[in-house]
Formats: C-alpha cells, sequence, structure tokens
C-alpha cells in the first residue's frame, strides 16, 4: 500500500494562481494587441485562487521572491477536497 502512495504523491499536476477573471465581448478580446492592459475588477493585493486540475484547493496572496512571482498561502481547504482536486 505505502508504494501505491508513494507512485500517487510522485504524480506531477497542474498548479494554477488565479489573479482574477474578466467577461469581455468577443470581438473585444480577439482586438487585443501586444502592450495593451486588460482592466480587472480586483485589487492588485487582493486575494488569490489556487487551484489543482482547475479546482480550487485554497488561497494566498502575490510575494515577491527574488526577481520571481510567489504566493504566499494564507488558506488550505481539507485532505479531502484537495484529493477529490486530483481527480479528472
Amino acid at each position: 500500500m505505502t508504494s501505491n502512495l508513494n507512485s500517487i504523491l510522485s504524480l506531477e499536476v497542474p498548479l494554477i494562481v488565479e489573479i482574477a477573471q474578466r467577461r469581455m465581448p468577443l470581438a473585444e478580446a480577439v482586438s487585443l494587441v501586444c502592450g495593451a492592459i486588460v482592466e480587472f475588477p480586483q485589487a492588485s493585493n487582493g486575494e488569490l485562487r489556487i487551484l489543482i486540475n482547475n479546482k480550487a484547493i485554497g488561497t494566498g496572496t502575490a510575494v515577491k521572491v527574488g526577481e520571481n512571482f510567489g504566493v504566499r498561502i494564507a488558506a488550505v481547504g481539507d485532505l479531502t477536497s484537495r484529493v477529490e482536486a486530483l481527480k479528472s
């Protein structure tokens, strides 16, 4: 059983940090060009959603790590919800 668990835990899954969402008319979306700025209805220091396999598992805030972007985890769902997120 332990080897099965280790095999499962070594799987790589997509981890997504959602900054914001916005709906826009298709005509506006296809007219976007390099350098365009899209404004979102969320504060720049707002809470970010953390998703695994497109399923929310927690929240966090943006942080700078050297020259990179990172996320400080603020809350994570229970183990059951995190395991459920791994299902396709």
